[in-house]
């Protein structure tokens, strides 16, 4: 029980009230006078440079403790830098979180929808306090920027980070007060008072639900393990049923999904009146975030765990779960199966299918489309589909002197392959149909058998049609663009027959669009721009992981989202209990499409063929291997300027590797020598194995 003294001190505190802090303007103009940058004011009060410039365009708020050091600072300087006499005088700082209850918005023209399928919610734009420039500010007077739009249901961003001691770090250095000592009052708190949430990304889709990201200290103290220990993989352990926790859960009336508690935990009450009341959990010591992807993350502080998540929510989405979940689950949110209609019979609203969309029904692949392990390829004996990247070296026979006495061998990774050929990409919507002898449309998308054996090309070159870069032996299934590649080439077409699906559209437009806007925004945080010229561009890659590790983190996360979503739309089963001929619950999904993985890998291979026969024929120079998006050249100095083709003008040769930023387009992974590239030739290996970079789109799933 509290002592007399200490609520006493609760009482004063509520007479006093909360302490004012000045107009955002008047802190930067304050911070400016005393000759004290926004980086030297962050290391001192334990924050960052982003956070203190959201302070001072009142993007945000800072929170306790924070707020009463600040505010000492702020009163310090005010002391030995007051306002000029003639200075208007400073407006009142409009916060732009709450946290109190909101009125309630006025109602959207929309009619709200069922639950798959909800009308937007209406979202309001926060109040702007626009200030003059001071008389003693040293900026320039510059009109004021449209903050973005802030949906009043979730004032405090998509995510927090909780500690051991109760504090929930934010975005934006918001920090907030958690008492659970359970999950779940944990889960309660997080959806009555925490303010935790996002808007969805379409207008047909669903608000992203809440995460909440729980380090060690946070997991002991809800009662769960510090580790999870097995003998299976981490990411695959669970807790077992009999847990205190899961009891717990299961007596407060909550749900676990299938895949149970684990280090990804979605925790749930089914939705009533089209609320959905639900949940997410990462539990970073149970390796919630896989090193690969978030480089550093798991080991940060929870404020900059908070900001490097928060950043990834914000431009991609919030985390589901491993970066490929997270990926596929994106394409969903952009591309809803559902949208509200209205029957203009009885007036009533109804969920239907949305356009371009894949639906909420599992479709099965054609047979050459499916894994072996599939029901739908057992007893099938006409060949499958073998669309996937490129792994291919150089016969050592076939190099050149000269080339041997180069003394480097570079690796040229391209930027997010796979995302560039997502773009405009027309996928099949529909269930494929049969066809017997059809005539090839470049237009259709499937899987067409058609023989390319006696198709003669550069032995220098890998061979676009296989992913071994070996010429094509007799009959074999390929997808669409690589038969199109093969047209464009110059030779004639003959399918024997084909697998074709009459409904299109390009289902991962809007996908490819929002990653390579997140992922150019992500490279300009880290200094890499697109304006910069190739040795600008070689001087900033060499260094940008050291700019902002953090930032660096959020660059790999979408780079692993990329390829990780593909590889999901293929997810093999996985577990000790699956037996062939099983489904596996990954089938289950509409997203689970085969066919879609194999047409971005067929296209990015095409893609990464015809730039090396363009950079081959304006050079003479070809490749020493290939492994995904990652190729290998032969050089006469240790930078990629060295080889890659200009024209007289000093500009890219149109059609060849050139360096930037945009996907597709190279940056330089890996200099060695050349002696180093031919020893493996020569014992057979692949060099382009050894250059860090070009990994594969694997579809091992989650």
């Amino acid at each position: 029980m509290a002592t007399q003294e200490e609520l006493f001190d609760a009482v004063d505190a509520l007479l006093e009230g909360e302490p004012q802090l000045p107009a955002p303007a008047e802190r930067a103009r304050l911070r400016e006078a005393a000759g004290v940058t926004q980086a030297r004011l962050a290391a001192a009060l334990k924050s960052t440079p982003q956070t203190v410039k959201n302070w001072e365009n009142g993007r945000s708020e800072p929170r306790p403790p924070r707020l009463q050091a600040y505010l000492r600072l702020l009163d310090g300087w005010a002391e030995r830098y007051p306002a000029p006499a003639s200075a208007a005088p400073m407006p009142a700082a409009v916060p732009e979180t709450f946290t109190g209850p909101a009125e309630q918005p006025a109602e959207s023209a929309e009619p709200a929808a069922p639950t798959t399928a909800a009308a937007p919610d209406p979202v309001v734009k926060a109040p702007v306090v626009v200030a003059g420039p001071s008389a003693a500010s040293r900026r320039p007077a510059r009109k004021a920027a449209a903050l973005p739009a802030v949906d009043l249901r979730f004032p405090h961003g998509p995510l927090v980070v909780l500690d051991g001691n109760g504090s929930a770090y934010g975005v934006d250095g918001i920090v907030l007060d958690c008492p659970a000592t359970t999950i779940p009052k944990l889960v309660e708190w997080t959806l009555a008072e925490s303010g935790l949430g996002a808007p969805r990304l379409n207008r047909n889709g669903k608000d992203s639900d809440p995460l909440v990201i729980l380090t060690a200290a946070a997991a002991v103290r809800l009662g769960l393990p510090e580790r999870l220990e097995g003998h299976e993989q981490r990411r695959s352990l669970r807790l077992e049923d009999d847990h205190p926790v899961v009891k717990q859960l299961a007596k407060a009336k909550w749900k676990l999904t299938q895949r149970g508690f684990g280090p990804w935990a979605r925790i749930y009450r089914p939705a009533q009146a089209g609320q959905r009341q639900c949940v997410q959990l990462a539990v970073l010591s149970w390796d919630a975030l896989d090193a690969r992807a978030w480089p550093g993350v798991a080991d940060m502080e929870p404020a900059d765990i908070a900001r490097v998540l928060g950043t990834y929510a914000a431009r991609v989405i919030t985390p589901r779960g491993s970066t490929a979940t997270s990926g596929l689950e994106l394409m969903t949110a952009l591309r809803p199966p559902t949208r509200a209609v209205k029957n203009e019979t009885t007036g009533d609203w109804a969920s239907a299918y949305n356009p371009g969309s894949l639906g909420t029904e599992p479709m099965d692949p054609a047979p050459p489309e499916a894994p072996q392990e599939h029901p739908a390829a057992q007893g099938w004996t006409g060949g499958f589909l073998d669309e996937e990247a490129y792994q291919w070296v150089r016969d050592p026979q076939l190099l050149s002197d000269e080339e041997c006495l180069l003394p480097y061998a570079i690796g040229l990774d391209l930027n997010t392959a796979f995302l560039a050929a997502a773009a405009r990409l027309v996928v099949g919507l529909s269930a494929p149909d049969h066809f017997h002898a059809p005539k090839f449309n470049k237009k259709i998308p499937g899987s067409w058998l058609v023989d390319l054996s006696g198709i003669e090309l550069d032995p220098r070159l890998p061979s676009p049609f296989t992913p071994t870069g070996q010429r094509p032996t007799g009959p074999a299934w390929y997808q669409t663009h690589t038969l199109a590649y093969a047209q464009e080439l110059g030779h004639d077409v003959a399918p024997i027959e084909a697998f074709l699906r009459r409904e299109t559209g390009a289902y991962l437009d809007p996908w490819h669009d929002r990653l390579k806007t997140a992922y150019a925004d992500t490279l300009a945080d880290l200094g890499v721009t697109a304006d910069l010229d190739d040795r600008q561009f070689l001087a900033a890659m060499e260094h940008h992981k050291q700019v902002d590790p953090g930032m660096a983190a959020v660059l790999a996360a979408i780079k692993a989202t990329v390829k990780g979503g593909i590889g999901k739309l293929r997810e093999r089963p996985q577990g000790r209990h699956y037996r062939d001929g099983e489904r596996w619950p990954a089938l289950e999904r509409p997203t689970w499409r085969p066919d879609i993985r194999a047409a971005v890998i067929a296209k990015a291979r095409v893609n990464m063929h015809r730039k090396m026969a363009n950079t081959a024929r304006a050079t003479g120079q070809y490749p020493l291997g290939v492994l995904s998006d990652c190729v290998v050249y032969a050089s006469p100095g240790p930078s990629p300027l060295d080889f890659l083709p200009y024209t007289t003008s000093g500009k890219p040769l149109p059609g060849a590797f050139r360096l930037g930023t945009t996907p597709g387009v190279a940056k330089v992974e890996g200099v060695q020598e050349m002696a180093w590239a031919v020893d493996l030739m020569e014992k057979g290996l692949n060099p382009a194995r050894h250059i860090k970079g070009g990994d594969a789109v694997t579809d091992e799933g989650e």
